[in-house]
């Protein structure tokens, strides 16, 4: 957990902070990443059914003048931690960064911040604890009480083992990069069982706003989407191995994702961040990318996570919903 109050400032290129060693990287990968080589099984036919993204909003540079918010909770995954960005903020196996978006966000807002986001949590870790590689660390909704005034909620990609099936697919292109063979593991039970998964993690995004409603009735209450990762069309080897035939496949399941979030948000009335849209021109393969590629370095990214651009980007983009009449 972070906690801090400061003054409001205007949001600057974060320095990298040092380099972790190699058995704490080697345990958060295996403790973020687990289960990619079962999960690519599941699902096929995701570029047919994603809808288009939106345009891309405009990301304003200063923030002059700030929202009246004192206390802002931040919920979330590994792309609201933004792993290896920084060293840790604290010891408890979650590797917040000490500038992913939610400290940005703070900062220029001068507000107090509670930050549970933590590598590797599903929706289900909002309201029970999550092992980590360290230890357990509390239910993220525990840091929310009626004096909460704005909360940020970045989750549900880990759920059946998404974006695991996102990132076991990119891989896969390395053995066979003019083939399809995330593809061929596919089939109609796939789509349906994935099509299936991704209607539960809706159900379970709303259900989550419903409860940070109960808990904290008055907050500001902000859904921020997953970045485009996987280009549609671009290739570039040597950071994303992704198999020409399975190129379509798996940026559809990217878009996908973001797009339950996006519809979750709209139907339940709240804030929305599409960082999706927002980051059409910043995946893996431009350049200027959001998210690393598939090498993970100390200080700069953990592996197809955001890099430190994404996350200046996210906490913009936050503050610009926060700041909408």
């Amino acid at each position: 957990m972070t906690s801090h109050r400061r003054p409001p400032r205007t949001l600057t290129t974060p320095a990298l902070g040092p380099v972790l060693g190699p058995v704490l990287t080697a345990a958060l990968i295996t403790g973020l990443l687990a289960g990619c080589s079962d999960s690519a099984s599941r699902g096929e036919k995701l570029a047919e059914r994603a809808p288009t993204p939106t345009a891309t909003p405009t990301l304003p540079v200063e923030r002059e003048e700030s929202a009246q918010i004192g206390s802002y909770v931040a919920l979330g995954d590994s792309f609201t931690a933004a792993p290896l960005v920084t060293a840790p903020a604290d010891d408890d196996g979650c590797l917040r960064s000490t500038n992913n978006y939610p400290t940005l966000v703070a900062e220029a807002l001068g507000a107090d911040l509670e930050d549970r986001s933590c590598g590797g949590a599903e929706t289900g870790n909002l309201t029970a604890p999550q092992r980590t590689f360290a230890g357990t660390v509390p239910a993220q909704l525990g840091a929310l009480d009626a004096d909460t005034d704005l909360v940020t909620m970045g989750i549900g990609g880990n759920d059946f083992g998404v974006f695991a099936t996102l990132v076991r697919c990119a891989e896969l292109g390395v053995d066979d990069p003019d083939g399809a063979p995330c593809t061929e593991r596919f089939g109609d039970a796939g789509a349906a069982e994935l099509d299936q998964q991704l209607a539960i993690i809706g159900e379970r995004l709303t259900a989550s706003i419903e409860k940070v409603r109960r808990r904290a009735p008055d907050a500001e209450i902000v859904v921020v989407g997953y970045p485009r990762v996987i280009p549609p069309a671009a290739s570039c080897p040597e950071l994303l191995p992704l198999a020409s035939g399975d190129r379509d496949l798996v940026a559809g399941l990217n878009r996908r994702l973001a797009a339950v979030q996006r519809q979750v948000a709209r139907e339940t009335d709240v804030r929305h961040v599409d960082l999706y849209a927002a980051s059409a021109s910043h995946d893996v393969c431009s350049e200027e990318p959001w998210v690393n590629g598939r090498a993970t370095v100390p200080g700069h990214a953990l592996a197809y996570h955001p890099l430190a651009t994404g996350q200046r980007a996210a906490a913009r983009l936050v503050l610009d919903a926060v700041e909408q009449d």
